[in-house]
Order: C-alpha cells, then sequence, then structure tokens
C-alpha cells in the first residue's frame, strides 16, 4: 500500500515537472522574437521615465513591512481559536491570553527600539 502511493506522487511529481519544461520550452520557440528600443524601454503608465529605476530602499522600510507581516501572521492565528473558543472552555481563554502577552511584549519591544518610526 506505501509503495502505491509513492509511485501516485512521483507521477504526479514528473505530470507537473514536465508541464512546466514543456511550457517554458514553448513559449521560447513560439514567443515573438520581434525586439526594438521601443519594446525594450520601461514604461510607467504612459509616462516617460526619470532618472534612475535602481536605487535603495531604507532599511526602516524593510523592517516595518516584516513587523506588519509578523504582526499580521499573529492575527491569522486568532482566528481558528475564536471559532471554537466555546469548546475550548477556560484552558482555551487562559492559552490565548498567554499567547496575545507574548504577542504584545514582541510589540512594546520593537516600539521601545523604535522600529515603527520613520524618519
Amino acid at each position: 500500500m506505501q509503495n502505491y502511493n509513492l509511485i501516485n506522487i512521483a507521477i504526479y511529481a514528473v505530470i507537473i515537472i514536465g508541464f512546466a519544461v514543456i511550457t517554458v520550452l514553448l513559449s521560447a520557440l513560439v514567443g515573438p522574437k520581434a525586439k526594438s528600443n521601443e519594446k525594450l524601454s520601461p514604461y510607467e503608465c504612459g509616462v516617460e521615465p526619470v532618472g534612475n529605476a535602481r536605487f535603495s530602499f531604507p532599511v526602516k522600510y524593510y523592517v516595518i513591512a516584516l513587523m506588519f507581516l509578523i504582526f499580521d501572521v499573529e492575527v491569522v492565528f486568532m482566528y481558528p481559536w475564536a471559532i471554537i473558543v466555546r469548546a475550548l472552555g477556560a484552558f482555551g481563554m487562559y492559552e490565548m491570553g498567554v499567547f496575545i502577552f507574548i504577542v504584545l511584549i514582541g510589540f512594546v519591544y520593537a516600539w521601545k527600539k523604535g522600529a515603527f518610526e520613520w524618519e
């Protein structure tokens, strides 16, 4: 029974990889090849591009983005808990209180370090 499942997975993986490779090869073979300065120039909503497109963002931008993702994922963990909160009873409330407390400690730490300040 176990070998049968592994064979199915292997067949599925071969089909997926084959489809990806065939799709890329066909697009390279059949796709348009005409290149011109007009087609190779950057397009910004019909406006001529101004300045260099390659500039670095401040590290604060990435830190704030990561903080948003971290706290957003933490909130997503609360949704399944809210669905079954009555079934969990007092123990579930206690565990969620501990979870929120830990998240709150992380939030206060990031706030004190100035991670949310944009300058």
